[in-house]
């Protein structure tokens, strides 16, 4: 896939893979680079090989000089940084089963909860529950448990239902507003511990933030006014995607100076 990827973009740019060797190349790689590197150095042919992983590149197209932190909420979540100095910090990430609080998954486990809690009479009402059974077709929230220990319903499916928690929120279910604001108390205490790890108190840092969880406008809203709350930080978009991060990276590592940086 990665060989067809960039045969496809030396393609578009014009370029004979065969005949080309490049000044530099930037590749995040999901689940981590360890193992990737001698892998790609030989499909690849570049005088300088970046291999990292995919927040990292994820930074680096978010703020204009690839520094600050960005903390990432999709299916799961995770913070990651770099300071001026190259040095680099994470938090989270570590996985449905010990973390990714605030990602999708999550904010979904703890819809159900709310409504397991509910049918079993030791929670207070909430509409997620009839949301969930409308969504999902179940007769209760104890069938939407099992219905999610399937192959049919993998983590990623399931956390798109995070949308029913924010249009519950929206209609003022205090339940669901509660887990909103759980998550991005949780999202802005990883983008906290990154910057305690790099940066001293009060000097500025750009704080980016990407994923579909931040489509929540309930969520996101908070998760600014907190991650701002610590003076110095500034939270906005992304300027860029992961993909022209990797771009900007290599670039930047090749000395190439450009319009983009």
């Amino acid at each position: 896939a990665i060989s067809e990827s960039v045969a496809a973009a030396c393609q578009e740019a014009q370029l004979d893979l065969t005949a080309t060797r490049f000044a530099s190349a930037c590749f995040g790689m999901s689940g981590g680079p360890e193992d990737k590197e001698a892998i790609l150095a030989a499909l690849i042919p570049a005088d300088r090989l970046i291999v990292t992983h995919d927040a990292a590149v994820a930074l680096f197209g978010a703020t204009a000089a690839g520094q600050g932190i960005v903390t990432i909420a999709g299916t799961g979540s995770i913070a990651f940084g770099r300071n001026a100095a190259g040095q680099t910090a994470r938090a989270g990430g570590w996985g449905y089963v010990f973390g990714d609080e605030g990602g999708g998954f999550d904010i979904v486990r703890q819809a159900v909860r709310a409504a397991l809690r509910m049918e079993e009479g030791w929670g207070p009402p909430t509409s997620l529950r009839q949301a969930l059974l409308d969504t999902t077709g179940q007769a209760s929230a104890n069938r939407v448990l099992h219905l999610f220990y399937t192959p049919d319903w993998p983590r990623s499916r399931a956390s798109s239902l995070a949308s029913l928690v924010d249009s519950a929120a929206a209609e003022g279910d205090p339940v669901a507003l509660r887990i909103l604001e759980s998550a991005a108390q949780e999202l802005a205490l990883l983008a906290a511990a990154v910057r305690a790890q790099l940066w001293r108190p009060g000097e500025p840092v750009d704080v980016a933030y990407i994923g579909g969880v931040f489509a929540s406008k309930r969520l996101l809203e908070r998760y600014r006014m907190l991650v701002e709350f610590e003076a110095g930080n500034c939270c906005a978009a992304p300027l860029r995607g992961p993909a022209e991060g990797a771009l900007l990276e290599a670039l930047r590592s090749a000395g190439i100076q450009t319009g983009l940086l």
